[in-house]
């Protein structure tokens, strides 16, 4: 029985070596209501294709893999109750049963890799939570980064995040963490999250040709490309952080934990922003879906033109 059902568009590109883009399907079941869940994967998938790379959003359906979803399928899923939100850990549990699920970061990393997608866009990964001494709660996307060869493309890791010890945990695990056009690391709805990024490129090409280095060199895992969120969309971090701390003060009187914690965040700061923060997050998908199409582009051509060093 075969794992992965790609889609045939997807299928051709693959076999043909076009680019592609992955996408996570999270946004579609847990980051964004109805219709503007289903609006939004459309847009996203469309701004893959006028940056000249094929969309392949990803999800299970019936246990099955679905690699490139139809606009039917998209719709589907954005209109259908208690989906559930898969990561490593129960990927192929859910499969197993038969069951229909949206791929996190982890998850999509995971099939990406498997159909022989290398790269993918998101709007921004999960990191350390805030208060991860007492809880441990840490996200399985830093630890995917580590042992699965994709390169991914966000805005940096959600701000309702600890980011300093994200950045740790991803220096330890060994994952190059690279920002688009800037030395600063940003933080999702920020461009600034006044921490450095470690390192910089400012080349598709260059961010192309280091994953394809580490894969030489014989190195586990992908790289994780942080891209600032469009200047005319980006809320400063001065404005987010006493929102994130009430949002996080809420959920924790509630007793919210574990995957249930961060969609419970999103929304609350949406609620707050009267609405800004969702209009910010899809502008910043936006932009990590154009990058990653112009790395895909720059990873399939043997002939991709390199800025002198």
């Amino acid at each position: 029985m075969p794992l992965l059902h790609p889609s045939p568009e997807i299928r051709d590109a693959l076999q043909t070596g076009l680019p592609v883009v992955a996408l996570e399907s999270t946004i579609i079941t847990h980051g964004l209501p109805w219709p503007r869940n289903a609006q939004t994967a459309l847009s996203v998938e469309q701004a893959v294709r006028d940056a000249g790379a094929i969309p392949a959003t990803i999800a299970v359906t019936n246990g099955k893999i679905r690699v490139g979803l139809s606009r039917q399928e998209i719709e589907i899923l954005a209109q259908k109750p208690d989906v559930a939100k898969l990561s490593r850990a129960d990927l192929a549990a859910c499969m197993a049963m038969g069951g229909t699920g949206s791929t996190t970061v982890a998850a999509t990393m995971i099939c990406a890799a498997r159909a022989g997608i290398t790269v993918f866009a998101t709007g921004g990964i999960g990191g350390v939570h805030r208060g991860a001494a007492e809880t441990f709660d840490i996200s399985a996307d830093l630890t995917e980064l580590s042992q699965t060869p994709v390169t991914v493309v966000c805005a940096g890791a959600k701000a309702i995040l600890d980011l300093p010890k994200t950045l740790e945990t991803l220096e330890t695990l060994g994952v190059p963490v690279i920002a688009f056009g800037q030395d600063a690391f940003p933080a999702f709805w920020s461009a600034d999250s006044g921490l450095p990024a470690p390192l910089r490129m400012d080349c598709p090409a260059r961010i192309a040709l280091a994953h394809r280095m580490r894969a030489a060199l014989g190195l586990p895992g992908g790289q994780l490309v942080v891209n600032p969120i469009p200047q005319d969309a980006e809320i400063p971090r001065e404005t987010l952080e006493p929102l994130i701390a009430a949002a996080q003060s809420e959920a924790d009187a509630q007793g919210i934990t574990g995957k249930a914690v961060t969609p419970f965040l999103l929304r609350r700061i949406s609620e707050m922003t009267d609405g800004a923060s969702l209009s910010a997050n899809v502008a910043l998908i936006h932009a990590n879906a154009r990058l990653a199409a112009r790395i895909a582009i720059a990873a399939v051509s043997d002939d991709a033109e390199l800025p002198e060093i």
